[in-house]
């Protein structure tokens, strides 16, 4: 396996085709033939709903936001490609300062 991909399956989500782009998802998996390098596990509320419906895929670390089925099978397209979705759909966390560790 290469990727884990975490699809946020909380309310928020859920109610934004998290199911939808689970299934669109593990499709696309399954069509290309990539089990062996594409893993999915469907989550619990991963704290960012307003970026509804949220795909985080590991190692990588990205957080993807705003997925649909469509760019869930792109997203699936694109890392048998070694390749990230386009900008737009990639939540950035601003960097943490020493304070916030405390």
């Amino acid at each position: 396996m290469q990727t884990h991909l975490l699809i946020c399956n909380g309310d928020s989500c859920m109610l934004h085709q998290g199911e939808e782009v689970t299934l669109a998802i593990r499709e696309e998996i399954s069509r290309l033939g990539v089990d062996h390098l594409i893993h999915t596990t469907r989550t619990r509320c991963n704290g960012r709903c307003m970026d509804a419906c949220v795909v985080i895929a590991y190692p990588e670390g990205s957080w993807y936001k705003d997925m649909t089925p469509e760019t869930g099978k792109e997203l699936v397209r694109n890392m048998t490609e070694g390749r990230k979705l386009e900008e737009r759909l990639v939540y950035s966390f601003a960097p943490m300062n020493e304070e916030q560790y405390e």
